[in-house]
C-alpha cells in the first residue's frame, strides 16, 4: 500500500511554516495519542503515522531532502519501513506541556522538577468603606482565615522539620513509565502520588501538610480616589505555598457606600442645589456643599431650573496626579406645595404681568 503524503497525513498545505507544522501535529496527537484511544488499533496507527510525518517535516533538512524526492528519498536512509524513533512523542503529558509551555513562555523542563511544591492559592476579600473613605483615602485592618505556613515544621510536613525525603520509586520526578504496547506512558508515581517526595514520619500539627489554617490580621492602605468596584492586590498575602512553594496574593474588591449628597462620576462630583423662584429670577450667591466643606456659587439673574454649573477642580484627586475632577452642580427650582394668601396675592400679580 502506498504511503500516504506527510503534508496530507497532517492536514497541512506544503507552504507551510514550522510553527504551523508543529501546531498541526500537536492538535492530530493530543486527538490521537493512545492515552486517550486505549485499545483502538486505528488511533493507534494513526498516531504512528503522525509522528513519523512530523519527524520528518520537523527538520528543515529532512523536509527539502523530502520535498525533491518524496519518500524515496529516505528508503535508503533506514527511515522506512516503521524504523522512526517515537520515543519523543508518546508521552500525551509532554505534548500538552510543549503546547502550554510555549504559550505561556514556560517549559516543561522545569515540570517535574519539584511535583511537590506549588504556588499557594489566591484569595478574595470584600471590603466595604464610606464615601468620604474613599475619596480621602484611608487605613483598614482587616482579617480573614487562611492556610499558613506551619510554624512547628516550617513548612515541611515532617516532625523533625527536615525536608521531605526523595521518593525512591520515581527518583524525585513524580512519573513513572509504564509499558503500554507498542508506547511508553507517563503515569503519576503510585509510591509519592507524583509529588516525587514521600514522609516517613509526618508533623503531628500539620499531618504532613505543611499548613495550617490560621486567622490573619493585617492593615490596608487604601489610596484616595478608589472607587466602588476597585482592587487592590497584595502580593504574597494569600495562602502559603506548599513544601516551600511561593504564597498566593491577596485581592481586596472595595465597595463604597453611596453618600446621601454626593455621587460620583468618575472624578467629577454631582449635587443638586435647590434655589427659590425669586434666586432663579433675580439672582443669588448660594453655599454649596463640596467634598472640602462648604463653598459660594454664584447665581445668575434668569437662570431656568436644570442648569448645571461647574466648580472646577472641586472633584476627587485622581490617583497619582495633582490634579482633580470637577463638581457639577443642577440647579432646580424649588415650587413650595402650601403658600400664605400674601403670597398668593404677590404671585397673581406676576401672572398679570406675564411673568
Amino acid at each position: 500500500m502506498a504511503k500516504k503524503d506527510y503534508y496530507e497525513v497532517l492536514e497541512i498545505p506544503r507552504t507551510s511554516t514550522q510553527d504551523e507544522i508543529k501546531k498541526a501535529y500537536r492538535k492530530l496527537a493530543m486527538k490521537y495519542h493512545p492515552d486517550k484511544n486505549a485499545g483502538n488499533k486505528e488511533a493507534e496507527d494513526r498516531f504512528k503515522e503522525l509522528t513519523e510525518a512530523y519527524q520528518v517535516l520537523s527538520d528543515p533538512a529532512k523536509r527539502q531532502q523530502y520535498d525533491r524526492f518524496g519518500h524515496a528519498g529516505f528508503e535508503q536512509g533506514g527511515m522506512n519501513g516503521g524504523n522512526f524513533d517515537f520515543s519523543n512523542f508518546t508521552d500525551l503529558n509532554d505534548i500538552v506541556g510543549d503546547l502550554f509551555g510555549d504559550f505561556f513562555g514556560t517549559f516543561r523542563s522545569g515540570r517535574n522538577r519539584n511535583p511537590g511544591v506549588t504556588r499557594g492559592r489566591d484569595l478574595q476579600y470584600q471590603l466595604t468603606i464610606d464615601f468620604m473613605e474613599a475619596v480621602s483615602g484611608i487605613k483598614k485592618t482587616i482579617s480573614f482565615l487562611k492556610l499558613d505556613t506551619c510554624e512547628a515544621c516550617r513548612g515541611q510536613g515532617t516532625a523533625k522539620g527536615d525536608p521531605p525525603q526523595t521518593c525512591p520509586e520515581c527518583h524525585g520526578t513524580g512519573q513513572v513509565k509504564v509499558s503500554h504496547g507498542f508506547f511508553m506512558m507517563s503515569r503519576p508515581c503510585p509510591k509519592c502520588g507524583g509529588k516525587g517526595t514521600i514522609i516517613t514520619d509526618p508533623c503531628k500539627t500539620c499531618h504532613g501538610t505543611g499548613q495550617v489554617r490560621k486567622e490573619k490580621k493585617i492593615e490596608v492602605s487604601i489610596p484616595g480616589g478608589v472607587d466602588n468596584g476597585s482592587i487592590l492586590k497584595l502580593r504574597g498575602e494569600g495562602e502559603a505555598g506548599k513544601l516551600g512553594g511561593p504564597p498566593g496574593d491577596l485581592f481586596i474588591e472595595i465597595r463604597v457606600k453611596p453618600h446621601p449628597v454626593f455621587k460620583r462620576e468618575g472624578t467629577d462630583i454631582i449635587v443638586e442645589e435647590e434655589i427659590s423662584f425669586a434666586d432663579a429670577v433675580l439672582g443669588a450667591v448660594k453655599t454649596v456643599p463640596t467634598l472640602t466643606g462648604h463653598a459660594e456659587l454664584k447665581i445668575p439673574p434668569g437662570t431656568e431650573s436644570g442648569k448645571t454649573f461647574r466648580m472646577k477642580g472641586k472633584g476627587i484627586s485622581r490617583q497619582g496626579s495633582y490634579t482633580a475632577g470637577d463638581q457639577y452642580v443642577h440647579v432646580k427650582i424649588r415650587v413650595p406645595k402650601k403658600v400664605n394668601n400674601k403670597t398668593k396675592e404677590l404671585l397673581n400679580r406676576l401672572k398679570e404681568e406675564n411673568i
